[in-house]
């Protein structure tokens, strides 16, 4: 698998390349829009990583040049800024999936592995255990049941799939979900998962956002799964 990193922190992109190496990826990495949108166009990559602040062209004008030229390669967008205008303003652009910096490493890779098992097509859904969570909807799913989220609990719901059996730290949730500048305190964090648990017990799902003192939350899946 060969992924394209179109990072202007040279930094960052020679780390997510050293990642992507260790774990037996092949990596470019170019640190203008401009370059990226000719590297991406090469079709040789089967997934890029796409900051949004970059020089000569921004992520928004990169991701939409790529689809605009009907290049379907999965693009994972990263964003310092975690509004969900931004966000939204992403995924119209084409990207298929964003990740707020700052972000774990288990993270970028949790996203990197989904979007490759999805090559070709574009995200809709997040699956774990029995439990869907739709992307288009904000709806979690299971069988013939379903509960919308409101947009906190969607984006906590859709960290901790992503992320699995990893521990999500209280204070990696707030940056995310409620942003750097937020007066919002960890009691906000824990109100909005009480408010998930409730809801995935509502529709019968198989899996439990379970707590680690000083760690953070993970999910946990019963012996059905």
């Amino acid at each position: 698998m060969k992924i394209l990193i179109i990072e202007d922190e040279k930094t960052l992109a020679d780390s997510i390349k050293l990642l992507l190496t260790s774990k037996g990826f092949e990596a470019d990495a170019v640190n203008d829009g401009e370059s990226g949108e000719d590297y991406a166009m090469l079709n040789i990559y089967d997934l890029i990583i796409l900051d949004v602040l970059l020089p000569k062209q921004n992520g928004f004008q990169v991701a939409k040049h790529i689809r605009q030229k009907h290049n379907g390669t999965p693009i994972l967008m990263l964003t310092a800024k975690s509004d969900i205008e931004d966000k939204v303003m992403g995924l119209n652009s084409g990207a298929d999936y964003y990740l707020t910096k700052p972000f774990d490493s288990r993270e970028l890779l949790a996203c990197v592995n989904a979007l490759l098992r999805r090559q070709g097509s574009q995200v809709n859904e997040l699956i774990y255990g029995n439990t869907k969570l739709d992307i288009d909807t904000a709806a979690l799913i299971c069988d013939d049941e379903n509960v919308r989220l409101s947009a906190k609990e969607f984006e906590i719901m859709r960290i901790l799939m992503v992320s699995g059996k990893n521990h999500i730290s209280k204070e990696s949730l707030l940056t995310k979900v409620w942003g750097y500048d937020s007066k919002a305190v960890e009691n906000n964090v824990e109100v909005y998962v009480g408010f998930l648990r409730k809801k995935l017990i509502s529709i019968g799902s198989n899996i439990r956002i379970e707590a680690v003192r000083r760690l953070g939350y993970h999910l946990e899946c019963d012996s059905s799964c």
